[in-house]
């Protein structure tokens, strides 16, 4: 079973639901190998409510930036495409910071992978940048939480422009994201796959 987060109306409409609400739940296509989740809560756990999605997860992957970058996108995106004054985003912000440090934050430690963006410009105030860093003026920083079984010197090789920082902590470029994603995410869901089959 599998159901679809529709945070933005324009998602919702399809629907007929409001913002920030979930479908109801859909039976998964026959055949299917995989199911795919991208959105905030895949490996969210809150003890209190009995709620550990992460207990399911075979590849759970962090996508993320640092913080004030993270605070630069939301003020451009509310502000060119919703129309919000710099006041009022900046009033959302302060409003989530409870649940983002109770429940976005600690999932980042239970990922397998994090690809975290780290700007190479100023961002030490959010709230008066002009504009968002481009992936040319960032880096990104890919953390493996079990480095067993991947082949590093390929991955450094194949990634110009890259180096290692920790022992389990590869640096890229930021325009070499994608790249970077493709040939360490590949051959790990190969081999999720390749366990399914030998399951059975």
């Amino acid at each position: 079973m599998s159901w679809i987060a529709v945070p933005k109306k324009e998602e919702a409409a399809p629907y007929k639901q409001e913002p920030g609400t979930f479908t109801k739940w859909q039976p998964l296509d026959k055949g299917s190998d995989l199911l795919f989740y991208e959105g905030l809560h895949g490996g969210v756990v809150d003890e209190e409510a009995g709620v550990d999605a992460a207990q399911w997860v075979d590849l759970l992957v962090g996508v993320v930036p640092i913080v004030n970058l993270e605070w630069i996108q939301k003020i451009h995106r509310d502000s060119a495409e919703r129309g919000y004054d710099t006041e009022v985003i900046v009033h959302t912000i302060l409003r989530r910071m409870r649940d983002y440090v109770t429940y976005i934050t600690p999932q980042f430690s239970r990922t397998h992978i994090n690809f975290q963006r780290v700007p190479t410009v100023d961002t030490s105030n959010p709230f008066i940048a002009r504009d968002i860093p481009t992936p040319d003026e960032s880096f990104i920083v890919i953390r493996i939480s079990d480095p067993d079984g991947h082949d590093f010197p390929y991955y450094l090789r194949m990634i110009e422009g890259s180096f290692m920082s920790r022992p389990n902590t590869i640096v890229v470029p930021g325009g070499k994201m994608g790249f970077a994603m493709e040939i360490i995410l590949t051959p790990m869901v190969h081999e999720i796959m390749k366990k399914k089959k030998k399951s059975g």
